[in-house]
């Protein structure tokens, strides 16, 4: 077992501090325990706040530019860092070593630049009639965060609200923890001031709610689940504070006659096999003509041998383990499920990958002939699964997409671009990609429906941790 001592603490107040009672981080490729965090609750929530808010007012007061400054220091670190960080995620939940230093490592990277380049732009006091409308700081910000991306997901709500003058209190998932403590020890070698930024380890029921139920948070932005979002809010509304949340996705990839099926087929099983299909925003719902449905699914097929299971450390690995044996159980239920409903497996299927009888893995799958009623067709698997759906005609297309309660992300793959945009506009998602549309971290990113609520990237993830005051002249 391999301890990683200094990275077993909360972080408050601008120091490690001990904590009671332990959770274990298992590595799931190896099943080995490799550290273990406090499991922190209320008490430790209410250290953290405190001394968050003490803090508020000295980083409110902040000139912007030293604000900004702060988190492109910040970035330096993760940068400096970045190999570390890297094996880091790859150890605690399974990312592969190549998909960990390239998209695990430069999101976060990427997003923190683009928040600190549209500081001084950003239109922080606006005229209007014989009022100065000024946008102020939130204040304290409590952040709760998932395993699937364990920095990216931290540092886009991080960035943002420090260049927004807040302070926060992260409770990062108890699955994945040890990546923010690697930031804990960043923000202080940038001499962020203490009580800033602070670490709280624990559960969601615990550490979670204690933290969004505090009457000195200001702001709660949260990623996860449906059902724990569903939690969050019901926790906050006791004290009426705002809440931004960032949930599930059943995202279709609509293919039209008309498209480049090499390029829709493969753009699209890449994104639905994106960090081993633990991604929210995983096309995992693949839309195609009737006509063409057997030809697609052929090529799909053929795609897929190129994604490679096994060990997350070697580079040549493309899928590595489910993030537990939790998520792996989740995950092969959910494809027995499809079986016995009546989808086609055209490849994959329930069972362990052959010769990986150890840790979470599961078998990359695609099933054929999905009807829109199925499970797997409406529920989130947070897998490598993919279901090939058809349809008779694109407005019966737009249709399937639209018919599930998420709207998080999706794509649309046409012969013209105008075709595609067009489809797109009718889609009910927050974020939909035309013919392979590159990631763009200064759009807003966010959901419809119970895909959560607030937006987070660039301008619009800015102004989520902003409040905004009318002074009459």
């Amino acid at each position: 077992m391999t301890s990683v001592e200094t990275l077993s603490r909360h972080w408050i107040d601008g120091a490690w501090q001990e904590g009671s009672g332990s959770i274990a981080v298992v590595n799931p490729a190896t099943e080995e325990t490799i550290a273990e965090v406090p499991a922190g609750g209320a008490s430790e929530i209410d250290t953290a706040v405190v001394a968050a808010r003490h803090a508020f007012k000295g980083w409110a007061a902040t000139p912007l530019a030293d604000r900004v400054a702060m988190v492109l220091a910040i970035r330096e670190g993760i940068k400096s860092r970045s190999a570390e960080i890297a094996s880091s995620i790859t150890a605690e939940m399974g990312s592969p070593t190549k998909f960990a230093n390239s998209v695990q490592v430069g999101m976060p990277m990427a997003t923190s630049k683009g928040v600190a380049g549209l500081a001084e732009s950003f239109p922080w006091t606006e005229e209007i009639g014989n009022s100065l409308v000024v946008r102020e700081p939130i204040g304290v910000v409590g952040a709760v965060t998932p395993w699937n991306y364990p920095l990216h997901q931290v540092v886009a709500k991080v960035a943002p609200a420090l260049v927004a003058g807040c302070t926060i209190v992260l409770k990062p998932s108890e699955v994945a923890p040890l990546t923010a403590s690697i930031l804990a020890e960043i923000t202080a070698e940038a001499g962020l001031p203490a009580g800033v930024f602070n670490v709280v380890h624990g559960t969601g029921p615990e550490a979670g709610e204690a933290l969004a139920a505090h009457h000195g948070v200001d702001m709660v932005s949260f990623t996860g689940s449906v059902p724990a979002g569903r939690r969050v809010q019901e926790v906050a509304a006791a004290t009426v504070k705002r809440v931004a949340l960032e949930l599930g996705g059943k995202s279709a990839n609509i293919v039209l006659d008309d498209a480049d099926l090499t390029q829709a087929v493969k753009l699209g099983l890449g994104n639905c096999f994106i960090n081993g299909g633990q991604t929210c925003t995983a096309w995992t719902r693949l839309l195609v003509p009737e006509a063409l449905h057997d030809q697609v699914v052929e090529m799909a097929v053929e795609q897929s041998g190129k994604y490679t299971v096994g060990d997350p450390t070697e580079e040549s690995t493309r899928i590595g383990p489910m993030s537990s044996e939790r998520q792996r159980e989740r995950v092969e239920h959910y494809i027995t499920t499809g079986v016995q409903e009546g989808a086609e497996l055209a490849v994959g299927g329930p069972g362990r990958p052959e010769g990986l009888e150890g840790g979470a893995y599961v078998r990359p799958t695609i099933f054929s002939g999905v009807r829109p009623d199925m499970t797997i067709a409406q529920e989130e698997i947070f897998g490598p699964v993919l279901s090939v759906m058809p349809y008779a005609d694109e407005d019966e297309a737009v249709e399937i997409a639209n018919a599930t309660v998420y709207g998080l992300a999706g794509a649309v793959f046409a012969g013209s671009q105008e075709r595609g945009v067009e489809v797109a506009k009718r889609m009910r998602t927050g974020q939909v990609d035309v013919n392979g549309g590159a990631f763009n971290p200064l759009a807003p990113f966010g959901g419809y429906k119970q895909s959560g609520t607030g937006r987070e990237l660039g301008r619009y993830g800015l102004e989520e941790f902003l409040e905004v005051k009318s002074i009459q002249l």
